[in-house]
């Protein structure tokens, strides 16, 4: 059992036995290899490139509880904002001049913005900007919602699981969530035909390893084609103020197994990694992560879309600080292109 390797066999296999995953997530003796097998993977498929998205966080409103999230509807000290179509429009305007191709639009779970609006702005962002991507992250949603948004012109949909334990879920949100009903919109977003985006935050509270592992399950039978994860980080106004923020090295390593696990997926260097170390997204690019989400939102919001204390948000972070973003990626290896970047095929290939 001394010269026993699971990074051979999941670079080989991408897949290993619970007990062998355990232990490569539970152990520093591997990461030094693990990091050079999945940058040699990300080359592999992805070269050096670094795709770009704009973030554009419309509304900090939401009308869930959910116990880790500083936006939560019971935060009675959260400063709230929602931008209008023109301010949404504004920022594509903006972020098209700087070379992004793929819009990303988030929010809370905002009823103002109801199905008819939400259209109205994919459908304008469509007819005006035909070649890109627009990305929506709007939350649980019944399925003809999502088809309304795709046939109105979204392509892709990040929804992270968070937890793909039934017991884990119920101690992270409140009785009105489950994860069934989670998992019935990811399932929905694929059929309907979005490109779909899940993850899971590492370290949130109750979490083990045992769960870790649950969410590498259901992503292996998902296949989604982004995969975002980052370090669970506290917010003070939340049932979870006491909890420790999640590890920045167990997050990285979690990275190099997801690029070994799922080749091609898209995988985002997250703000939550930049939050909790200086170069946080640099060593996430370095442990095979390959896209980068800059803040498009104007700059009077952005401290105020606040899922976590000491979020990012100016600097590097501000879109339109392309140059600086460029050299910190550069700096690590990697080049930003500014392509549509839609996962890769192995049948592509």
């Amino acid at each position: 059992m001394n010269d026993f390797n699971p990074v051979l066999q999941l670079n080989i296999e991408r897949d290993l036995p619970e007990a062998s995953l355990k232990l490569l997530l539970q152990s520093e003796k591997w990461d030094s290899s693990l990091t050079a097998a999945a940058d040699r993977k990300r080359r592999e498929i992805y070269a050096d490139e670094v795709y770009l998205r704009g973030l554009i966080e419309f509304s900090n409103f939401c009308k869930n509880n959910c116990f880790y999230c500083g936006i939560r509807a019971g935060n009675q000290n959260a400063v709230r904002y929602r931008l209008s179509k023109e301010e949404i429009l504004d920022c594509c305007v903006e972020g098209y001049g700087l070379g992004f191709r793929t819009f990303v639009l988030q929010s809370g779970e905002d009823p103002f913005f109801t199905d008819s609006l939400l259209c109205e702005i994919v459908s304008e962002i469509r007819s005006r900007f035909p070649d890109c991507a627009i990305t929506l992250s709007l939350g649980e949603k019944p399925r003809e919602s999502y088809k309304a948004y795709f046939d109105a012109g979204a392509n892709r949909y990040l929804l992270r699981h968070e937890t793909a334990n039934d017991a884990h879920y119920r101690k992270l949100h409140p009785e009105s969530m489950s994860l069934t009903n989670r998992k019935r919109c990811l399932y929905d977003l694929k059929d309907i035909g979005y490109q779909v985006g899940s993850g899971f935050m590492v370290g949130s509270p109750y979490q083990t390893v045992d769960c870790i592992i649950e969410d590498l399950r259901f992503l292996q039978e998902l296949k989604p084609d982004m995969i975002g994860i980052g370090p669970y980080i506290t917010h003070k106004e939340t049932p979870f103020a006491s909890f420790q923020s999640g590890s920045l090295t167990l997050t990285l390593r979690l990275i190099s197994v997801l690029r070994l696990m799922f080749p091609y997926a898209l995988i985002p260097a997250t703000t939550a990694l930049g939050t909790i170390h200086p170069q946080g997204r640099e060593l996430g690019l370095k442990a095979g992560a390959n896209v980068v989400m800059p803040n498009l939102s104007p700059v009077r919001v952005r401290k105020l879309y606040e899922l976590y204390e000491n979020k990012i948000c100016t600097g590097e972070e501000a879109a339109q600080c392309r140059s600086c973003l460029e050299r910190r990626v550069a700096a690590a290896g990697y080049r930003v292109v500014t392509a549509i970047g839609n996962a890769k095929k192995e049948h592509m290939l």
